[in-house]
């Protein structure tokens, strides 16, 4: 599916590798421009030249999205230089550790929820304007399997997970009768840096490259979509509604 972006302003974070990588890249292509966050400058250099080599263009933001005055400041720079926001591709996070409920350290637990969950309530807050803004905004929030299985020992990230989505439908909720579209995303087991973390023992030629992954996200920018308060399963390559429990 051809997705056509030109003129279109994306801003995608955790894009120094894995899917946020190739998100930006695949966004680029499409002919947005993309303003590409994430602490590694060299993983950011990387992806520049990445997305200069298919002709695409981007404004590099090196910072940490523990650092909650840069988030504001970074809607403040977006108006400034552009006006507006139509992307929004929040896919930073963090695992944390794969634990027993009663064995997570406090700093651990509160490290994986100040940079899942309230630093991407801090970018919903900084950019929203932003994205009224654009005729046809666009908000895809990464989230996981993991918020729905609730595994054994995966207690924080599946909590982190889980808070994430709650936002996204409550945004959604609010802003259903603008122009702005806001979905979650469940990826599903891909091949990254996090999934060898949380499962060492698995052969990752097994699983999806990111790049593939990216492809498959990337149509969700799309001004023509018309979905709002769902997820997407990239393994199953559709929305799905939420429902209350049974």
């Amino acid at each position: 599916m051809t997705i056509d972006l030109k003129g279109r302003i994306a801003l995608v974070t955790g894009a120094s590798r894995g899917i946020g990588y190739f998100t930006a890249v695949e966004l680029a292509k499409a002919g947005a421009h993309v303003i590409a966050c994430a602490r590694t400058v060299g993983g950011l250099e990387d992806l520049d030249d990445a997305i200069k080599a298919v002709g695409g263009t981007a404004t590099l933001v090196p910072f940490d999205l523990g650092d909650m005055k840069a988030i504001d400041a970074l809607g403040a720079s977006i108006h400034e230089r552009w006006g507006k926001l139509d992307i929004l591709v929040a896919n930073a996070g963090m695992l944390g550790v794969i634990s027993p409920v009663g064995h997570i350290e406090a700093k651990v637990f509160e490290k994986v929820m100040n940079i899942n969950v309230t630093a991407t309530w801090r970018l919903i807050r900084s950019v929203e304007p932003l994205l009224l803004k654009s005729d046809a905004g666009r908000a895809l929030i990464l989230s996981s399997g993991a918020a729905h299985s609730c595994r054994p020992f995966w207690g924080v990230y599946s909590t982190s997970k889980a808070a994430v989505e709650a936002l996204a439908r409550t945004w959604a909720a609010e802003t259903e009768q603008t122009h702005l579209r806001i979905n979650s995303i469940n990826p599903g087991a891909t091949r990254t840096a996090m999934r060898a973390q949380a499962m060492p023992g698995e052969d990752p030629d097994t699983l999806p490259h990111p790049s593939e992954v990216a492809k498959a996200i990337v149509p969700l920018a799309s001004p023509e979509l018309t979905e709002t308060g769902k997820i997407y399963v990239v393994r199953d390559q559709k929305f799905v509604s939420y429902r209350a429990p049974e």
